[in-house]
């Protein structure tokens, strides 16, 4: 090969080279692995708040082998509110990594019952941060514990969810967790805003040897 030959062909060589080409052999890593992780909520800061008068607070935090739900919504017997609280590690081993970046979200509840039976209950979760994660009076207040990011369940509640396991999107809340670098994902889950409706909301959160299947699960697939 003569040395204009040589040249013409490093020449070539470099002009591959720089646009990332390699003989026809590419470098491209293909697109990002998506990631799915299950977390279960921490039964042990579990709770709910029910306000049993315009200045009292009554919390019960922590499932034992009396306490195996948590409620939300407004006691049609007694007129009170209780607002529920679940609590999701998201350090550790199956959690997800501070430098994730969320593609979805869900929650899983199994709704024990609707009390009375009748009727829809619209519901709102915000996305909330008590931390120690031990729950405090108030928390209870969307002003004095605001909200860091909310979304409704739609359509509401019904009749129909009881027995069964209802999936709820929280995508909007996980980022937001994410991008503020919470180290667990907290939610408070109330009756929506608005004319007060005497319906309460109970979620199964066992400690028994059926949590899995019962218990309340954040499922997130992520980047």
């Amino acid at each position: 090969m003569n040395n204009l030959k040589r040249f013409t062909l490093a020449m070539a060589c470099a002009v591959v080279s720089l646009t990332g080409c390699d003989n026809g052999h590419d470098h491209d890593v293909g697109p990002p692995i998506a990631v799915t992780t299950q977390i279960q909520s921490d039964p042990g800061f579990d709770g709910d708040i029910e306000q049993t008068s315009p200045t009292s607070l009554t919390i019960t935090q922590g499932m034992s082998p009396t306490v195996q739900s948590v409620f939300a919504g407004i006691d049609p017997a007694a007129r009170t509110e209780f607002r529920a609280f679940l609590d999701f590690p998201l350090t550790g081993a199956g959690g997800v990594p501070g430098n994730a970046i969320i593609d979805s979200a869900f929650l899983d509840v199994y709704v024990n019952s609707l009390q009375p039976n009748v009727g829809d209950i619209p519901i709102l979760i915000d996305l909330v941060s008590f931390q120690p994660p031990t729950l405090i009076e108030t928390d209870f207040d969307r002003s004095l514990q605001p909200s860091l990011a909310s979304v409704i369940v739609s359509p509401p509640l019904s009749q129909a969810d009881v027995g069964t396991n209802v999936s709820i999107d929280v995508t909007p809340l996980m980022i937001e967790a994410q991008k503020l670098g919470l180290l667990d994902f907290q939610v408070r889950i109330m009756q929506d805003l608005g004319p007060a409706i005497p319906i309460l909301l109970e979620i199964n959160d066992t400690t028994g040897v059926d949590r899995a299947s019962f218990g309340p699960l954040l499922t997130v697939t992520y980047f």
